[in-house]
């Protein structure tokens, strides 16, 4: 008797667990300090789904091997910088192919001036008339936008590094007997030129100009983000808006439910009990995939949908093995118990080499892929591994505490 209460117990705290997560899950959870949002809160969302662009810029440099992968990682450096100054949350910034960029800025609602602000060369030099050059960029720690106090017109305020500082000392000393001008350039681009009427050596320095508020802000992000090191091309850009983003994934998440649907009918009707059984496991299998999902941060994307759609068929052909097996067994005449063990035994290693094989290819996918290329191997990866979790262990154990509490014995609800 408390053999078959245990067990039964193990089965109800099981599916009160499944039922507790799946209403978390579905409405959040919010108790005093403790709360869990809902998982289509909490889901990071990629591009193709939140709207927003992309853009992918090509290295104009002859340079090869380690000395290009050099070039694009301090590129990558900037851009993330100079992203992080536009306040775009959540941008994926990665090397695609040899010589190029690929970046994604989910949400942005202007992307022309997002892809003009990202791929800005930005090289600013102080220079004499007669073109000698002064200081660079590379030679600015600090820059912010500040008010002139006579005009309260915003400008840019430069801080110099101590050899920087040390170079406009000199310069400006050079030029103030003469009061002969700076010229500030930014891209070949002359923004001002003011005069030079006595020494600096504090290392500050002011670009003025008809600037607004804005305006000043994007420089002195991009001063403070640094020049690319080499000119880089834009190739491809792609525009998504928030409204096909939203539409897509509506359709992608009805077909989903669709589908996941079908299959458990299909699976209840076909297999009876153990299809039942099934179907809880794949609840348990759509939970593990969504809050691993928000636990690791992962972006949703339109192939990652497809891969979970398609890892779901997996996880369902995992059962499929087992309760074959099961009724092959029960079809020899063992007993229930043992047809159970026995068929979970002889299914594991069909299941493992299959899962094994795709997993693998899943190894290369993300390893070679970009962009959603990558998405969909992540989701198809993780699928895997909760496929395999929830056949071999949730499946097995919810089935065995069932039979083993003496509830079911007939085979006829086994499919047999």
């Amino acid at each position: 008797m408390s053999m078959k209460f245990k067990n039964l117990s193990i089965f109800i705290i099981l599916l009160i667990v499944i039922g507790g997560f799946s209403y978390s899950a579905i409405n959040g959870v919010n108790i005093g300090k403790f709360k869990i949002n809902p998982v289509k809160n909490s889901i990071k969302q990629g591009l193709d789904l939140k709207g927003g662009v992309f853009v992918v810029y090509e290295a104009q440099t002859d340079a090869t091997g380690q000395e290009l992968n050099k070039i694009l990682d301090q590129t990558i450096e900037v851009f993330r910088k100079r992203i992080d100054g536009m306040g775009v949350s959540e941008p994926v910034i990665v090397k695609e192919g040899e010589k190029r960029i690929r970046i994604e800025l989910p949400g942005v609602k202007d992307a022309k001036e997002a892809i003009d602000t990202i791929g800005k060369t930005a090289q600013l030099k102080f220079v004499k008339e007669d073109g000698t050059v002064v200081v660079t960029g590379k030679d600015i720690k600090k820059s912010e936008v500040v008010f002139d106090k006579r005009t309260n017109q915003p400008i840019v305020s430069l801080e110099f590094n101590s050899e920087g500082a040390k170079k406009f000392a000199n310069a400006t000393r050079e030029l103030a007997p003469t009061h002969s001008p700076i010229v500030i350039i930014l891209d070949n681009e002359i923004i001002s030129s003011p005069r030079v009427n006595d020494e600096i050596p504090d290392g500050h320095a002011t670009i003025s100009g008809n600037f607004t508020v804005e305006s000043a802000s994007k420089l002195a992000n991009l001063i403070r983000a640094g020049a690319l090191p080499v000119e880089f091309k834009e190739v491809q850009t792609s525009t998504v808006t928030a409204t096909l983003g939203v539409d897509a994934l509506n359709k992608s998440v009805q077909g989903a439910i669709i589908g996941i649907a079908l299959v458990m009918l299909y699976m209840l009707i076909y297999y009876r009990l153990p299809g039942f059984i099934a179907d809880i496991a794949l609840i348990s299998y759509i939970l593990i995939i969504m809050y691993t999902y928000v636990q690791m941060k992962i972006t949703l994307t339109l192939p990652g949908i497809a891969a979970l759609i398609l890892s779901v068929g997996m996880a369902v052909d995992a059962n499929v093995i087992i309760f074959e097996r099961i009724k092959e067994e029960l079809k020899n005449g063992k007993s229930l118990r043992a047809s159970i063990d026995s068929g979970f035994s002889k299914a594991l290693g069909t299941i493992m080499d299959s899962n094994i094989t795709t997993f693998i290819a899943g190894i290369v996918l993300f390893k070679f892929g970009t962009g959603p290329i990558k998405g969909f191997s992540i989701t198809l990866m993780i699928g895997i591994l909760a496929s395999l979790f929830t056949a071999v262990v949730i499946t097995k154990t919810l089935l065995k505490s069932l039979v083993h509490a003496n509830i079911v014995r007939n085979k006829k609800f086994f499919g047999a």
